[in-house]
């Protein structure tokens, strides 16, 4: 694996970095503080990553996107993700998934997403399924050239400023040697639609001001051409889309690592105990050590990935392996960054406790540590299934 930086991805690091520093940054405390992203901030980051030629860097240049391939799109993501999320989320990323619109579709939601007019949100996880996807009680029950919604998501991030939901919902059932087995399509919900409600979510401890929300539908009428992919291929359209969603979770937890690793390096050099920086203490210096390790591994087992998919070998497990060891390496760096600042760690004013209490939701989101290991060992196992 050749990772040479070509010129651009070099210019692609350069002018991400410069615009967290001048756009993003100088907002984090005041989103910190009051939990918002104000509307005229939300469209100011909006429109100078529009400007800066930031915005939707994961879809292709024929619909108007950067067109960055993943290694080079990782790259940004160990930028961006420096920042708090709620700001960040703003140079827009726009789901995989919306690849799959057709037709009327490419117009109504896929460009006009693109081009950062219309923000989407992807409504998965529900409040008795969890992980367990083919567990959903959310269901579509087809009534002519319709379908009628009915059922609650939760968790569902960034659907209080988004302008449409992708919906997953059981549409049907298979009939399996297993037992019976939901089908599950995926829709495109205008907010607004009637019978559909979204609200306020829990209060949480991660990512302060990106908020997250229960949307609750009551035979919400979508019409079947609002159908992302085919009826009954939900998971179809999921598999071929999602998992590099996990590829950027781990590129987030690689960068936010290098932010707590690098305040506390700062800290150790200048911190003075004892007649000396505390950096000349092993209790610190090897903790400093073991930190820049394993974000070295992180962020290698991430470039891995991204490197896979761009050259078309990336499976499943790839993906798994590195959100599973950069989210676990994130609580780690950022738990010994807490040690080495003491009770100066902990104060609110300090990002390192941001970074510590924001650390905790990635070993959960886009699959938990859990599901990960279970994809990650099903792989393994796999091949001694067939003898």
């Amino acid at each position: 694996m050749n990772l040479t930086l070509t010129p651009e991805q070099k210019m692609i690091i350069k002018t991400t970095r410069a615009f967290v520093e001048k756009e993003l940054l100088p907002y984090e405390d005041e989103v910190e503080r009051t939990g918002e992203v104000r509307p005229e901030l939300q469209k100011q980051i909006r429109d100078r990553a529009l400007h800066n030629g930031l915005y939707a860097p994961n879809m292709p240049e024929d619909l108007g996107g950067g067109g960055l391939d993943a290694v080079s799109l990782t790259l940004m993501e160990f930028e961006l993700g420096k920042v708090n999320y709620a700001l960040q989320s703003f140079v827009a990323r726009p789901s995989n998934i919306l690849r799959a619109c057709k037709g009327a579709q490419i117009e109504r939601y896929l460009l006009p997403t693109v081009a950062g007019e219309r923000i989407d949100c992807l409504a998965m996880t529900e409040p008795n399924a969890g992980s367990d996807l083919r567990g959903m009680e959310c269901r579509a029950v087809r009534d002519g050239d319709d379908y009628l919604l009915t059922g609650t998501k939760h968790f569902i991030s960034h659907a209080d400023v988004a302008d449409y939901v992708i919906v997953f919902a059981a549409t049907g059932e298979d009939h399996t040697p297993r037992g019976p087995r939901k089908k599950i399509t995926a829709f495109l919900v205008d907010k607004g639609t009637p019978g559909m409600n979204v609200k306020r979510g829990y209060e949480v401890v991660s990512h302060r001001g990106y908020h997250n929300s229960i949307i609750e539908f009551d035979e919400c009428r979508v019409p079947v051409a609002n159908i992302l992919g085919e009826e009954h291929k939900g998971f179809d359209v999921a598999n071929e889309w999602l998992g590099s969603t996990r590829l950027s979770v781990a590129a987030v937890c690689v960068a936010r690592a290098q932010r707590a690793l690098d305040l506390s390096v700062e800290w150790a050099a200048t911190r003075v105990q004892f007649g000396q920086a505390i950096g000349k203490f092993q209790g610190v210096s090897f903790k400093l050590a073991d930190m820049a390790t394993r974000l070295r591994a992180a962020e290698w087992l991430t470039l891995d990935a991204a490197y896979r998919t761009d050259q078309g070998t990336v499976k499943d497990e790839d993906y798994a392996i590195a959100k599973l060891y950069a989210s676990e390496m994130l609580a780690f760096v950022t738990d010994e960054a807490v040690q080495i600042f003491g009770g100066m760690g902990l104060a609110e004013e300090n990002p390192i406790v941001r970074l510590w209490r924001d650390a905790r939701v990635e070993r959960i989101w886009d699959g938990t540590s859990e599901i990960q290991r279970h994809i990650i060992s099903r792989a393994l196992l796999r091949p001694y299934e067939k003898k």
